[in-house]
């Protein structure tokens, strides 16, 4: 890797692995001219490459901030759910991550590569109180991510997971949206009448990691939870 490219993977592994959280100042370009021995084209290319990557955020007077990726992503959130905090937002495992075989229910088509892929797979209910808002079923290909069914999730989180501790970000998605009839099982989970209608959404999550996607479906009680911009696994 050229130098820039070196220093740009060292700050990122420091911010995956928490060294920088969201909200701290980065090195200014002297600090790490002086740090690594470089110049200062070389320093503000790297920063330049992990703005563009979004994990800092440039302000005036400042200089270059961790910043929170996720909020960036313009993926789907139940409104309020992500920014609730406390006793009133749970999640609840309906089943912990275990090796699955690929399900005929994923909408968006599995690439070959990852057929050939021992398939990791969990599916959990989100809570707003006592109220069941998200039913939501997750598969992704096991890469060689030692640890992950055994161990709890980063503060809870299966992006942050796989963010601090196998160095995989979320870049971007696709999704779909449709209006159904609650199935027996759907309605009883969401605490909502068999065929009453549900949100269903299909996202295909891309990350860093290439041929490696995220498959999730979501079905979303949203009477009094509308649907958001910045939906978080």
């Amino acid at each position: 890797m050229k130098k820039y490219q070196i220093i740009r993977e060292d700050l990122k592994q420091k911010i995956q692995l928490g060294e920088y959280v969201e909200g701290d100042l980065l090195p200014s370009e002297n600090e790490l001219c002086s740090t690594y021995f470089i110049t200062r084209t070389t320093a503000r290319k790297a920063l330049d490459e992990l703005l563009k990557e979004g994990f800092i955020e440039r302000k005036h007077g400042k200089g270059s901030v961790v910043r929170e990726r996720r909020k960036s992503l313009g993926l789907l959130n139940v409104k309020g759910f992500s920014d609730a905090v406390g006793d009133n937002v749970r999640t609840v495992f309906l089943q912990k991550p275990v090796i699955s075989s690929w399900s005929r229910s994923i909408h968006f088509p599995v690439s070959d590569a990852e057929k050939d892929m021992p398939c990791i797979y969990f599916e959990r209910l989100r809570y707003v109180g006592d109220v069941p808002v998200m039913l939501e079923s997750n598969w992704i290909a096991d890469f060689g991510m030692t640890g992950i069914i055994e161990s709890e999730f980063v503060e809870g989180s299966f992006f942050r997971t796989l963010s601090r501790n196998y160095s995989i970000e979320i870049i971007g998605s696709e999704q779909e949206l449709r209006a159904e009839f609650a199935s027996k099982e759907i309605a009883e989970l969401l605490q909502v009448k068999i065929i009453a209608p549900v949100l269903h959404i299909s996202v295909k999550f891309k990350t860093s990691q290439p041929k490696l996607n995220i498959y999730s479906e979501l079905y979303c009680n949203t009477e009094n939870y509308p649907i958001g911009n910045s939906y978080n696994i």
